[in-house]
């Protein structure tokens, strides 16, 4: 616990982070009892500014938490009338018969949405029941009780110097304070870390596994826009031996939203995930829909992809980890936003019923147990193959046996293959530079590609530069002395805001490495793919970051 002395408000129940998960717990909680004192921080400026899916949605989670969520208004509009596969060459494409997959990969009954927008519809759904919702509100830290349990959560810290000290204009925040802590943060979030590092909730576990999502939003021609339209491709840009995919999805208003997802275990330290992303545009499958219009949103976010076998305990003394903090994404399916708000309910019905029995403080194990019965467990455990398929076979065989896989255990509800195991960390998977060829990109042309910074201009993204620097280094010298040597420092690449890059002399020697924090869409790409682990992200300041409008 922080020394600096702090006031306090207590609540029953403290929800860190405005996502799905934590909007349906919230929700949730008041329709159990609407005397209970909920409270939702965001780190956000406002709710929705750090939200950025696909996004296809599933509205299973929805249909259990609001079942007039029609009725109501609920952003849901734009139903899915296309469902396209495809595998990509560099020059042509393979449409996959919709026969080939299984029900559950089908898009149909399934909506095309902006999530930033459904999370702040959300959010006046809990604020009309009596919820507290504060924007702008960072987490810093965990408040622990006389029994090491978790009690709450420092917010809204402001002021401090770059060297940590306190500024002139300091504000030391306040405890938060609850008889439980839910932390809904989204993927590799700095709270949800510490608590799994903590308690060791990942010790019965595989490891996560991420992928990298970077997403443009488009107007584009009318002539070209079919709203309901789907396609998810495989292939092409990354060849046979990355993997990931993209995704073009188009919203109503002559908006497309297009992306890539790039699967973190990859080998190559040269690989440029979002040149990759520039270059995938440039096929004919995305360029005839996007020619002609402009791009008028950018972002990037990882995705948690190790399924159900990478599931850490959920719940912890005072405490109970949603959504993506556990890792909820069906990968197939490339949907994980039901299964967060089915997580958020899971979590109100077990704790309410925890606060009932007036208790605090505690594990709530019935959550754990609900995670992996209930419909998440339903809907992650026949696919929990794919990923480590993919990543010990690459594209082909993982879509072969991937898919054999999950056929089966659709029809005769058991895995042939049981469960297999991930293996390394995406940091353990990077090779060393030596072995692996440079990959060249082409320069963005301006108009269906872009370079990083110009697009982070897209993401609103700002930052106050008095401040510590929230990419933290564990040791300072490791960069140059290691990683630029070894793995040609892959964080030049890897990050898709251009935070990372090496600076030379005026004889381009004596290698700099320089953080320029202020660009950072909190994507926590450095947290995870660091082939030394050396990057910690932690939380800037509260309203910080990207300001997406409907990502």
């Amino acid at each position: 616990m922080s020394e600096v002395e702090r006031e306090a408000m207590e609540f029953d129940v403290v929800i860190v982070g405005a996502g799905p998960a934590g909007l349906s717990a919230a929700i949730k909680l008041k329709q159990l009892d609407t005397d209970l004192n909920v409270v939702v921080l965001e780190k956000g400026s406002e709710v929705g500014a750090h939200i950025l899916s696909g996004a296809v949605l599933d509205p299973a989670g929805l249909d259990a938490l609001i079942p007039d969520w029609k009725e109501k208004g609920a952003p849901v509009n734009v139903e899915v009338t296309e469902d396209h596969f495809y595998v990509l060459g560099q020059n042509g494409r393979m449409r996959l018969p919709s026969f080939t997959m299984p029900s559950f990969m089908h898009n149909h009954g399934n909506y095309v949405v902006s999530m930033g927008n459904v999370c702040r519809w959300l959010a006046e759904q809990a604020e009309s029941m009596g919820v507290e919702i504060f924007p702008g509100m960072a987490c810093s830290e965990l408040v622990y009780g006389e029994d090491g349990e978790v009690k709450g959560v420092v917010a809204g810290e402001f002021g401090k110097n770059p060297d940590g000290t306190a500024g002139p204009s300091y504000e030391p925040g306040m405890e938060v304070l609850g008889k439980y802590v839910m932390l809904g943060e989204g993927a590799r979030g700095s709270l949800s870390k510490a608590a799994i590092g903590k308690f060791g909730l990942d010790r019965d576990c595989d490891v996560q596994k991420f992928g990298l999502g970077m997403k443009e939003i488009w107007e584009v021609a009318p002539e070209n826009h079919k709203p309901g339209r789907v396609v998810h491709t495989m292939g092409w840009p990354l060849g046979a031996k990355n993997t990931g995919g993209s995704f073009m999805y188009h919203l109503d208003n002559n908006q497309v939203l297009v992306g890539l997802i790039v699967d973190l275990n990859y080998k190559n330290p040269h690989l440029f995930p979002y040149m990759e992303f520039q270059k995938m545009k440039h096929h004919s499958i995305f360029a005839d829909t996007l020619k002609g219009g402009k791009r008028v949103a950018y972002g990037a976010r990882v995705v948690t992809k190790g399924g159900y076998q990478s599931i850490p305990r959920s719940a912890f003394p005072g405490g109970l980890l949603l959504g993506c903090s556990i890792g909820l994404v069906n990968l197939p399916r490339i949907k994980g936003n039901h299964n967060a708000m089915h997580s958020g309910i899971h979590a109100a019905q077990a704790v309410h019923a925890a606060i009932s029995a007036g208790r605090s403080g505690d594990v709530v194990e019935e959550y754990t147990d609900a995670i992996k019965s209930g419909p998440i467990g339903k809907d992650l455990k026949p696919v929990r193959n794919v990923a480590p398929l993919n990543g010990k076979f690459g594209l082909l065989g993982g879509l072969l046996l991937g898919g054999i896989d999950m056929w089966i255990a659709n029809i005769l509800k058991f895995n042939i293959l049981g469960t297999r195991s991930h293996g390394k960390t995406d940091a353990a998977s990077t090779g060393k530079a030596k072995d692996y060829p440079i990959i060249e990109y082409n320069k963005p042309d301006g108009v269906l590609s872009f370079d990083r910074l110009t697009n982070v201009s897209f993401s609103a993204t700002n930052h106050e530069e008095e401040q510590p620097c929230h990419l933290q280094l564990l040791d300072p010298d490791l960069p140059v002395r290691i990683n630029l040597p070894e793995y040609a420092e892959p964080a030049q690449r890897y990050c898709p805001a251009g935070v990372y890059e090496m600076i030379y002399d005026d004889k381009g020697e004596k290698p700099r490495f320089q953080i320029n924090a202020q660009n950072c869409v909190h994507c926590k790409t450095c947290d995870i793919k660091d082939p030394l682990q050396n990057i910690n992200w932690a939380t800037p300041q509260g309203g910080e970051g990207p300001n997406y409008p409907n990502m």
